[in-house]
């Protein structure tokens, strides 16, 4: 039997299949960016905002649940068959939808994208934090956000390329069913990390009383009683609350000055894609320069960059607002997750980023709903424009009660 060793370049094999992995894990989210909205209203006649982005919120609720209890699950019965049945529950959702005659089957396939996306991206995660040495996990986060959300953006773009030239349904999704196929495949070949996970545990500083909470002490550490962990959670759920409203409304902004398809799909795409990219330096930075003024700073690029995006007026520069929203997001997404892999003991710390995955993906809902409530109160724009004061908020949290976590590193 072979020595189990820690790093990324010791299991660099294992650890780009994962990278690879997590591409196909995003492209499957891609696909839905474009042209679900415009689904909703052109295919299904809604009328309310809220009801157009009713699918985030079952996306939304359906990923945090499965987050919470993913990591838990994991150190029971392995990361491999955890992420192996996200990609077979992913298999019915692009089916779903083709399928679909009512708006109810839309929602109920994004809850199995929920179920699909919170299992096979906490395991890929998971996964490499396992394989990663302590001073690695900023760059092995970071890879694994680049490559997730660079899927996303190469499907938000081809779905909306796609869509254009034929149709908005069936053409796009036939695409998410060579994805889901894809994954499951490269599931069956990765190998599970539970022996990784060991080494870890062994090699630890911190003492084993710690290294074994339960899971009701994990939450209420992560969520209020650490104020590092707290504010780590509150930053993570503003971004994907700000990234629920981009996804929903988004669209249907850019429909209504007057956008092509797929002049909404290359913006769409940008903000994505910009995201995905920078992953590729923050990640490594924030093992470098430290974590807490990456995910400060963050925060409030997230917050101008909607800001722009509301008084900008032309094409390009909305291409400009939505590159800087997602440099704003690559700067905190990667960060956030290296720092709960700081602060939280390793036999404690699936369950810890479960939490906050938790938290941060409720966001999505949250987002939808406080979207769609403002839009049909006052206006697709007000709602960007009040939605953007939730990552200025957590960023002066952050400011306030962080400390700088690398100095914790378990």
């Amino acid at each position: 039997m072979n020595q189990i060793r820690i790093g990324i370049k010791e299991n660099l094999f294992q650890f780009i299949l994962l990278v690879v992995t997590a591409l196909f894990i995003g492209a499957m989210v891609g696909i839905e960016r474009t042209v679900l909205p415009l689904i909703g209203q052109q295919q299904f006649g809604l009328v309310s905002t809220s009801a157009k982005i009713s699918f985030i919120i079952s996306f939304g609720f359906s990923k945090a649940i499965v987050n919470f209890f993913a990591g838990q699950i994991a150190d029971r019965i392995g990361r491999k068959r955890i992420l192996l049945i996200g990609w077979i529950v992913g298999l019915f959702v692009p089916i779903i939808i083709i399928f679909a005659h009512s708006w109810w089957e839309i929602i109920f396939a994004n809850i199995l994208l929920g179920i699909n996306q919170g299992l096979t991206w906490s395991m890929a995660v998971n996964m490499k934090i396992d394989i990663s040495k302590a001073h690695q996990r900023g760059m092995a986060v970071g890879l694994n956000e680049f490559a997730g959300y660079s899927g996303v953006a190469i499907m938000a773009f081809v779905s909306g390329f796609v869509a254009s030239s034929y149709s908005l349904r069936p053409e796009p999704f036939y695409l998410g069913i060579s994805i889901a196929i894809i994954g499951i495949l490269l599931s069956l070949i990765v190998k599970d990390t539970r022996e990784h996970l060991k080494v870890q545990i062994q090699e630890s500083p911190i003492n084993t009383q710690n290294n074994k909470l339960s899971h009701k002490e994990v939450f209420k550490l992560t969520t209020w009683k650490d104020k590092n962990l707290s504010s780590i959670c509150f930053s993570g759920l503003a971004t994907n609350l700000k990234d629920g409203m981009a996804w929903g409304l988004f669209p249907l902004y850019f429909n209504a000055v007057g956008l092509s398809v797929s002049q909404i799909g290359t913006v769409v795409a940008i903000y994505p894609a910009a995201w995905g990219f920078f992953q590729l330096f923050t990640g490594v930075t924030s093992d470098k320069m430290g974590r807490k003024k990456l995910i400060i700073y963050g925060m409030w690029t997230q917050a101008f960059a909607l800001w722009f995006i509301i008084v900008a007026g032309s094409y390009y520069l909305w291409i400009l607002g939505a590159a800087l929203l997602g440099i704003g997001t690559a700067m905190v997404y990667p960060t956030l997750q290296a720092a709960i892999g700081d602060v939280a003991a390793p036999g404690w710390r699936a369950s810890s980023l479960g939490v906050f995955r938790f938290w941060r993906d409720s966001g999505y809902a949250f987002g939808a709903i406080l979207a769609g409530v403002i839009a049909d109160l006052l206006g697709v724009t007000w709602s960007i424009g009040l939605v953007a004061l939730l990552p200025f908020i957590a960023g002066l949290n952050a400011s306030i009660s962080m400390n700088e976590t690398t100095k914790y590193k378990a």
